[in-house]
């Protein structure tokens, strides 16, 4: 599959993916005592903890204009740095981006002298989410890009843990999943621009798509289904924390 292009669609990526202080909390504390951390395909910035020495190697110019703090131009596949020269790294819905994924992963653990914390989706979960009904050809297009998460533990190698993640109702980052509770956000182009999974679906599939999900809400039936998740104050989905120790 064709990659996402940040540098022609991720002009205004960090106005709706912003760091979650939950989810973060939940990354964080995957990170352990961590002092010096490696953040690859950092995007703009989102995730990366203020309370330790980060360097960010992001390959997108327009993404890298979008953070508060520089970034290393440079790719997972070819890290820039000795062996062991980071306490931990950490790659936040990144690594279903990269083209050599496997070679990506032994990166970080070349680098690496402690844990290497993924966030990713577990492609198995995606169809639990009750966009399946909606957007079942954006659900097509992220299963055939995330990797699975045995794939995920035999490329790192050693000892793997996998944790879900909570997603709050109030959750601040953009992803699919975040608006659990609140279906009108998809109606908005500039929510959907920031989900790189419409990106793999033609463009004038789009407005059909949306209108079914519309449709629903105008008649309520979106609420009769699914009005439950409205005040569900958490909710476990498809994203994982794969952490290898």
């Amino acid at each position: 599959m064709t990659r996402y292009d940040y540098d022609r669609y991720g002009h205004r990526y960090s106005g709706i993916r912003q760091t979650d202080p939950h989810i973060a909390a939940q990354i964080h504390a995957a990170l352990g005592d961590a002092r010096t951390v490696v953040n690859v395909g950092a995007g703009s910035g989102s995730y990366e903890p203020a309370d330790r020495y980060v360097i960010a190697v992001e390959p997108s110019a327009v993404m890298r204009a979008q953070r508060k703090t520089p970034a290393i131009a440079g790719t997972a596949d070819a890290l820039p740095f000795d062996d062991g020269a980071f306490d931990a790294a950490m790659a936040v819905y990144t690594v279903h981006h990269w083209p050599d994924m496997g070679k990506g992963l032994r990166e970080l653990r070349r680098v690496t002298r402690g844990q290497v914390v993924i966030m990713t989706s577990d492609p198995e979960a995606l169809d639990q989410y009750w966009n399946i009904r909606y957007f079942p050809e954006v659900v097509a297009a992220e299963k055939r890009r995330y990797p699975p998460l045995d794939f995920l533990r035999t490329a790192l190698g050693g000892r793997v843990e996998i944790r879900d993640i909570q997603i709050p109702l109030d959750c601040i980052d953009g992803f699919q999943e975040a608006f659990y509770g609140r279906p009108e956000a998809f109606l908005q182009e500039e929510v959907r621009k920031a989900q790189s999974a419409w990106g793999f679906v033609p463009a004038e599939q789009h407005p059909i798509i949306v209108q079914r999900l519309a449709d629903d809400l105008a008649s309520g039936e979106w609420d009769r289904q699914y009005g439950h998740y409205r005040t569900q104050p958490t909710w476990v989905g498809s994203i994982r924390l794969v952490i290898g120790h």
